[in-house]
């Protein structure tokens, strides 16, 4: 077992619950912009909620749901996208002592009634009809299950009128017995592989990372004098969501909610709204990097799109080496290289944004270290994070003024992170969970002398900085013996324009291959760019060898990073993305790797089958049959 890295001082105890802060920010800054809600479904215009007012809101609602009944302690799910609505009910749940049980707008019908039966919860709150049908679907097995109120339908307005005659007095005294240890949210992992748990989480262990991130980050949300301004679109059905959410209400900063993910939603939301500070997953900061791409080369400046992408991961490295230490900085060229890309590239990608970014965070998955140098370069830094939903959010950040690209930072003060003999890594903190509900041998596997079990492996340099390299249950086991992490292979690949995403696979296989499926947006516009002549069978064919070649170059950069033994030798190109309706995501868009290789069975075996039917071996495991990599295409 390595020494576990340095931990400073923790954050101020907490007293009392999540929805404290809201009263609290209420009595000592009434007037402060709280929450920023659109005047009309697809309007520009962003109405402020101030801090007094959505504390009423808060209280308004909480009196509703005490003349429903709801008790202390009892469960109500929310079943609905990242909306304004999400905020006030989980602050009234809270107010009353009520547990959150999140559930993805995206769940089908057998996830739903599993959730909602296994979290035991009394009451569900949907967003339209067709989550009506569901619930109403399987409300059958659901005994505990006393009411369902639609946000379409007007449910907080019904649940104002219906709590008009509780007084006031009656919220605040349910709010004042709510404890730092009380349950606040049962969240749901991913289910991967089998069904999802139930990850209990107390006050504490939500508002620990967002107290302890404030107080040494907050500052960094916005301008000196400017009060921060953060878009949440990311679902709070998930850990990430939810501290996001905390680091708002509980930071005083601005918060605007965008429920579509989509691009044309977002870019629009991030103009209108202009935040300061911008949270999101690698897989939209990947997307945000090819749609630059993409315009870049529809103007017909592709080519100055990638030298000045190059100039700021250049010029982002020699800043990184002086500021640790290590060299003294960009030089004179390309200092003014770099300032010239700012005056007629960089600015116009941060306008984007909203053109108020300057700094962003990354979390849910590693963030590749190109990529995050790419921002930096031009202007906007990624502090890229980890956690999990057992850990209530953040677990680790970068120090200001020591960040480091490829890294996802240090353990916040007062957590610790230790890496066990075989590579996992090991967490404890004030925001590890209470446990799975119902399910006590699942936390006593995970739960160890204090230490959290995160399945997650990595290592610790020498300054304290933890890198991820991967999960436990992914690393893949060649018949040759070698062990091989996919996530760094899949994560090159995706840098890719043309890659939307990739599996690695390769268990008792002679060598690795992978599952490649194409961003539909990217190849109509590589396809629109080809020019190609001839009748149509011939385009086809030039038009399917040109793609093979660029999949090849892909496959060919992103092996470059690896050894020989460790890099991909076969491929296929699949016809259809990965997605959850097809259950090969889950919601939280993870990979469910088992069923993707049972899903494709046949096809990976036709990939390794023609490879070898091609290169015989003398030997079943001998890699010197798999010197270079295949180019299966499948139609």
């Amino acid at each position: 077992m390595r020494d576990p890295a340095p931990a400073g001082p923790a954050a101020p105890s907490l007293t009392g619950g999540l929805a404290d802060s809201v009263f609290e920010t209420a009595a000592r800054t009434p007037t402060l912009p709280a929450l920023a809600r659109r005047t009309g479904p697809d309007s520009a215009v962003w109405e402020e909620v101030t801090a007094v007012e959505f504390r009423d809101q808060v209280v308004d609602v909480a009196k509703g749901l005490i003349a429903s009944g709801i008790s202390p302690g009892e469960r109500v799910a929310i079943l609905a996208r990242t909306r304004y609505e999400w905020t006030v009910l989980s602050y009234a749940l809270w107010t009353v002592g009520a547990e959150v049980v999140p559930v993805y707008p995206t769940s089908s019908r057998d996830q739903v009634e599993w959730i909602l039966r296994d979290a035991g919860c009394v009451a569900v709150v949907v967003e339209d009809e067709q989550s009506v049908m569901t619930v109403g679907s399987v409300c059958a097995s659901l005994p505990a299950l006393r009411h369902v109120w639609q946000l379409d339908a007007g449910a907080l307005e019904d649940l104002v009128a219906h709590g008009r005659s509780v007084p006031d007095a009656a919220v605040d005294s349910m709010r004042r017995i709510v404890l730092p240890d009380s349950t606040a949210a049962v969240a749901y992992t991913s289910g991967t592989s089998g069904r999802p748990m139930g990850c209990a989480l107390s006050h504490r262990n939500l508002a620990s990372p967002c107290d302890t991130l404030l107080a040494g980050w907050g500052h960094t949300a916005a301008p000196p004098g400017e009060q921060g301004a953060v878009l949440a679109f990311l679902p709070f059905s998930h850990v990430y969501g939810l501290m996001i959410q905390g680091l708002c209400v509980r930071g005083g900063l601005l918060m605007g909610h965008e429920p579509a993910m989509s691009e044309e939603a977002l870019s629009s939301a991030l103009r209108s709204f202009r935040p300061t500070y911008f949270y999101a997953v690698p897989s939209v900061f990947e997307k945000i990097y090819k749609n630059f791409l993409r315009t870049a080369q529809r103007a017909g400046r592709g080519a100055l799109f990638e030298r000045a992408a190059g100039t700021a991961r250049d010029f982002a490295a020699a800043t990184e080496r002086r500021r640790l230490g290590r060299g003294s900085g960009p030089g004179l060229d390309l200092r003014l290289q770099h300032a010239l890309y700012e005056r007629t590239v960089y600015r116009r990608l941060r306008e984007a944004l909203g053109g108020r970014v300057r700094r962003a965070t990354s979390g849910g998955s590693p963030l590749s270290r190109e990529l995050s140098l790419f921002y930096e370069g031009i202007g906007v830094y990624v502090h890229d994070g980890y956690g999990l939903t057992e850990t209530g959010g953040g677990l680790t950040m970068q120090p200001l003024g020591r960040e480091k690209s490829g890294t996802v930072g240090q353990p916040l003060p007062g957590s610790e992170v230790r890496i066990a003999d075989d590579g996992e890594i090991l967490v404890r903190g004030p925001s590890v969970f209470q446990g799975y509900v119902g399910d006590g041998e699942a936390t006593r596997r995970v739960l160890r002398g204090g230490w959290l079990a995160t399945g997650d492996l990595g290592y610790l340099d020498d300054e304290g900085y933890l890198a991820i390299t991967g999960r436990k249950k992914d690393v893949i086991i060649t018949s040759g013996g070698k062990s091989v992490a996919p996530a760094a292979l899949e994560q090159r690949l995706r840098m890719h324009p043309l890659v939307h995403q990739a599996v690695v696979v390769g268990d008792n296989r002679p060598c690795v291959g992978a599952l490649i499926t194409l961003d539909p947006e990217f190849l109509t516009h590589w396809r629109a760019g080809l020019a190609l002549q001839g009748d149509a069978p011939v385009r086809e064919a030039r038009e399917e060898n040109a793609l093979r070649e660029e999949i090849g170059r892909a496959v060919a950069a992103a092996n470059s990073a690896v050894s020989r033994s460790e890099s991909i030798r076969v491929f296929r190109v699949l016809p259809e993305p990965f997605d959850v309706a097809g259950g090969l995501l889950t919601p939280s868009m993870k990979l469910r790797r088992d069923e993707i290789v049972r899903t494709y069975a046949f096809e990976i075996d036709a990939m390794y089958e023609a490879r070898s039917r091609r290169r015989p071996r003398s030997l079943p495991d001998d890699p010197a049959g798999w010197e270079e990599s295949d180019n299966v295409f499948l139609r």
